[in-house]
């Protein structure tokens, strides 16, 4: 069962509390959200996202094999991107029409404290 659609104000609210993390939508950085469950609506979706960087390639693929234990764990996968020493994730709920629920900021969450013990600006 999809999370239930945050509100405009609650995805708001809750990016605030994830520095480094914005709203894109279509490929533009939408840092304070201008769309946020509107894939059911026609618009484009928004989805949370975050690149980190790393001290090397060995390290930013460590960080990914984190992350997808991470994502293992919560039954929530994000778009995950590895370059050589950055490491980019996309968030949104699939089930619940590209919208932004509970579940994406959870999994930002637990990313933004796994990063930071890998060392991840």
């Amino acid at each position: 069962m999809p999370g239930e659609p945050l509100s405009q104000k609650e995805i708001e609210d809750r990016l605030a509390e994830l520095p480094g993390w914005t709203l894109t939508t279509a490929g533009t950085d939408t840092t304070t959200g201008t769309g946020a469950g509107t894939a059911a609506g026609g618009g484009a979706a928004p989805k949370l996202t975050r690149t980190y960087r790393l001290a090397s390639h060995f390290a930013a693929t460590a960080v990914v094999v984190h992350i997808a234990q991470v994502q293992e764990e919560l039954q929530h996968h994000s778009e995950l991107t590895l370059g050589y020493d950055t490491v980019t994730l996309a968030v949104s709920t699939h089930s619940a029409g590209g919208a932004l629920t509970d579940l994406d900021f959870a999994l930002a969450g637990a990313v933004e404290v796994l990063a930071a013990g890998h060392g991840a600006l």
